[in-house]
């Protein structure tokens, strides 16, 4: 594909083939050289407007293990604080020779929007609440990979996957949500009603505000965190009882069902929704996700840049 934006454009058989070569990419990693020359002379830029620590570090190891030449486009000291558009800024850096954007922005749609004004590859690094395809992608390849499984069309089938949190508010939920029922999991939201979408019944999915009674059938138990910077309203009463019902503390990690996991997006808000340190928890996938997002980032890049065998 030439871009990648959104889980829904992906689809399944996109799911799936990326998947597959991020297992690919996973065995480079392992390499005592993680590196192969696979998009020598391509350039990939990456154009963050808002703050990330894990995905841009995650995009740009991942085009360099491939051997890409990389831009990193800081706002801070850009022409944007002088005035200048999102418009001007894509064709500016397009005429560099670039081959991929990698872009995060507040605004949704923005990914999209950028097609129009390059001939470069987007892929989508967050765009507002609305989508965050690779992390989807590296949260089925850490499932997978805890389970066992194979990527096919209907690997997730038979599994349960509790979302717990800011639904509402998150892109990560939604790019989530749309890859695991497409690989045929089943999925349930858990969360105050104030902090799940007004209306998810086009999900399939389930809605509770009982965290405790998911705790038993759940083989995948994924904590989001509290977006404050995306409210504008107080949406619950206070931190303390919010932590009180969906946050996941020893007691309620002790109730999991035997051989479940444990996932969360990062940033982490301890003491909010997660009351216990990951690294306490046997099967906690938090740092696997990590090292997913390299992969399956090598495995993006790899596909929309049309990169040479991998194995060279």
């Amino acid at each position: 594909m030439k871009h990648v934006r959104s889980i829904e454009e992906l689809g399944v058989d996109g799911i799936v083939r990326i998947l597959k070569v991020a297992e690919h990419m996973a065995e480079v990693n392992r390499r005592p050289v993680p590196k192969v020359p696979a998009l020598v002379g391509k350039t990939v830029v990456s154009l963050f407007f808002e703050d990330s620590t894990r995905t841009r570090i995650s995009f740009e190891t991942a085009a360099r293990r491939l051997s890409a030449d990389t831009m990193t486009f800081s706002v801070s000291t850009s022409s944007v604080n002088k005035g200048e558009s999102l418009r001007d800024t894509v064709e500016t850096v397009s005429a560099m020779g670039v081959a991929a954007f990698v872009v995060r922005h507040k605004s949704s749609g923005v990914p999209w929007q950028m097609a129009n004004w390059t001939d470069a590859s987007i892929v989508n690094a967050g765009d507002g609440w609305h989508q965050h395809p690779t992390q989807a992608l590296l949260d089925c390849h850490s499932i997978i990979g805890a389970f066992g499984i194979e990527p096919t069309p209907s690997c997730l089938r038979g599994l349960t996957i509790t979302i717990v949190g800011d639904v509402r508010h998150s892109r990560v939920a939604r790019s989530d949500i749309e890859a695991f029922t497409a690989l045929g999991a089943t999925v349930r939201l858990v969360g105050p009603r104030t902090l799940m979408p007004p209306d998810a019944t086009p999900w399939g999915v389930e809605i509770t505000d009982d965290f405790d009674a998911t705790l038993r059938d759940s083989d995948v138990v994924y904590m989001l965190r509290m977006q404050r910077e995306r409210m504008n309203e107080a949406l619950v009463p206070h931190l303390g009882e919010y932590s009180t019902r969906f946050g996941l503390d020893a007691v309620r990690a002790a109730r999991m069902k035997d051989g479940a996991v444990v996932m969360h997006p990062g940033p982490m808000n301890r003491g909010v929704e997660m009351m216990i340190d990951p690294s306490e928890l046997p099967r906690s996938l938090v740092t696997n996700q990590v090292a997913s997002g390299v992969s399956v980032r090598m495995a993006v890049l790899f596909d929309v840049l049309g990169g040479q065998e991998v194995a060279s």
